[in-house]
Parts: structure tokens; sequence; C-alpha cells
């Protein structure tokens, strides 16, 4: 009867041995497709990503652009009138100006302060320096005259102001 059992075990032993190559095999293609299909849907979560962002791309792009359909709208109606020789030359120079505010306005609500301080220590994160005048009025390293405007601060700068700084007197 030992034998039996012997011979069963062995039978046993024989077919799970058959079985666990299959069994390894069809895990082994169950996580394949798995593993493709995570793969899928990553490449295609990538895909919906960038169009995503593209769309957001446009659609801001629009909204800056229509914000400063105003300001366009504004210097064409100066044009027009200085062409026109309406309201004489003070009058287009004040129409310029206001439009150049309504600019800066708008550049400051979408987030781009404009810095055009003198008297203000020179800080070259904010500022290029293109040169160096002698002052004994104010203290040496200060602005004392802004040749082009900054816009922005920190990471959002569109571009850091052009200025002139004091230096010691010699």
């Amino acid at each position: 009867m030992n034998e039996h059992r012997s011979d069963t075990q062995d039978q046993s032993g024989a077919l799970a041995e058959e079985a666990a190559p299959a069994e390894t095999d069809a895990k082994l293609a169950e996580l394949e497709d798995r593993w493709l299909r995570a793969a899928a849907e990553l490449d295609n979560l990538r895909k919906r990503i960038a169009r995503d962002a593209e769309r957001i791309r446009a659609e801001e792009r629009s909204k800056v652009a229509a914000e400063w359909l105003p300001v366009l709208d504004n210097l064409e109606l100066a044009l027009s009138h200085a062409a026109r020789g309406e309201g004489g030359g003070d009058a287009v120079l004040e129409g310029v100006r206001a439009v150049r505010d309504q600019a800066v306005t708008l550049l400051g609500r979408l987030g781009y302060a404009r810095h055009d301080e003198t008297g203000v220590p020179f800080d070259p994160a904010r500022h290029e320096a293109v040169t160096t005048v002698e002052r004994e009025d104010v203290d040496p390293g200060t602005v004392v005259e802004v040749l082009r405007p900054g816009y922005g601060d920190g990471e959002r700068q569109l571009r850091p102001a052009i200025v002139a700084v004091a230096k010691k007197v010699e």
C-alpha cells in the first residue's frame, strides 16, 4: 500500500511540475498584458495632458490679446485725430500718454508691474546699470535715472529696468 501511495505522490508531483510551468506562463502573460495596458494608459495620459496644456496656453493667449484690444483701439483713435489735425499737438500728446498709461495698467493687471523708480538702491535683480554718474547729492549705488522701465518681479520679470547709478565723486 505504501508503494501505491508513493506512485500516487510521484504522479501528482509530476502533474504539479507540469502544471507549474503552465501556471507560470499564464501568470506571466497576465502580467505582461497588465503592463502593456498600463503603458498604453500612461501614453494616453501624456497625450491628454499635452493637449490640455496647449488648449490652456491658447486660451491664455486669447485672453491677453483681448485685453490689449482697447489699447490698440485708443492708439488708432489718437492716430486718426492726429491725421485729421484735430485738437493740436498737445491733445495728441495727451492722448498718447493716456494710451501708454492704459498699457502700463494692463501690464500691471497681468502681473507685470512697472518699475521706473529713482532714488532707490540699485538692485541687480531688478535693474541693469548701463552707466554711472558722479553725484554728491545721493549715496553711491543709488538709481538716479531710469533709461528704460522694467516690468515684473522675480521669476515673473519680463525685463529689468535699464538705469544710471550714482557713484562717488572723485
